[in-house]
């Protein structure tokens, strides 16, 4: 079982096919495995490299509230990068991973040759009150294990996956549920809880210039503003707004997800990629 020793953790990781570094960074209720669909795919091409955030087994679970946070998982990601010998890499991430993609290429542009940001953002809508759902979801997951998230699966951005493949479904809520619960709720009170809202970040966003897709379901609604804010603000961003969608695209659309990163990464490694052109405003007059 490959594990990267990294600054007293390990981190579980994948490595599928050869070419140029494409690294998926997992959402709160999935793991590497969640990118299955996605690996059969672009491993055909690239180098994919998949892992489990810590708290995620076979990554190591701290105990500690104190060793999970945003920032840490930042870190992780770049770490895991180094022990790897990848100096720069497209990188893909959903939900919780989109954050920690976002924010690593914050930190370290220079590893960045590109990002995909899918489902990134819940909780910026309306920060106090995800902040205080989230923290009585960890003291659940404390007391009673992953059986107090058993209908975290069903809610109103995740019906989609069921109503379009209860297999897929089934096999998504069966992982989850295989989860750490200490770790879980570590991970949701330091990280999800405290970090920053997207709404906050935008004269950082004003900043990047890395290619960068933005992807969001139509009806995960805590993600439509946040996604928006960031198309705004990043300069050299496109949208894609999957129809009759919720939260976990890649498992509920994976065609359209494949290609739809496909064509983009394509777009970038021809130079095609650049910053949006405003014109010269002479269309704002018709």
């Amino acid at each position: 079982m490959p594990l990267a020793n990294l600054n007293g953790i390990r981190l579980f990781y994948e490595i599928n096919g050869s070419g140029y570094p494409l690294v998926f960074c997992h959402e709160f209720a999935g793991d590497y495995r969640s990118w299955d669909l996605q690996v059969g795919y672009f491993s055909r091409s690239y180098n994919v490299i998949t892992y489990c955030a810590r708290g995620y087994p076979p990554s190591d679970v701290p105990d500690a509230v104190a060793d999970y946070s945003q920032e840490q998982s930042v870190e992780d990601l770049k770490d895991l990068l180094v022990y790897l010998d990848v100096d720069r890499a497209h990188i893909v991430g959903l939900s919780m991973g989109g954050n920690i993609a976002l924010n690593f290429a914050l930190t370290y542009p220079e590893m960045v040759s590109s990002m995909v940001l899918a489902g990134t953002g819940t909780g910026s809508d309306e920060p106090d009150a995800f902040r205080k759902r989230v923290v009585e979801m960890s003291d659940g997951m404390r007391k009673r294990g992953m059986d107090s998230m058993a209908k975290y699966v069903y809610g109103p951005a995740r019906v989609q996956l069921q109503e379009k493949s209860p297999k897929a479904f089934n096999l998504f809520r069966e992982q989850f549920m295989e989860h750490s619960p200490i770790g879980s709720a570590n991970t949701f009170e330091g990280v999800l809880s405290k970090r920053p809202p997207i709404f906050e970040l935008g004269d950082r966003l004003k900043l990047i210039e890395i290619p960068t897709l933005i992807m969001t379901g139509d009806e995960d609604d805590p993600c439509i503003n946040p996604s928006l804010f960031m198309k705004k603000n990043i300069s050299s961003s496109g949208l894609i707004v999957f129809p009759k969608a919720g939260h976990a695209i890649n498992l509920e659309n994976p065609d359209l997800f494949n290609d739809s990163i496909n064509e983009f990464l394509n777009l970038v490694e021809r130079g095609k990629w650049g910053p949006r052109d405003f014109g010269d405003g002479a269309g704002s007059l018709t």
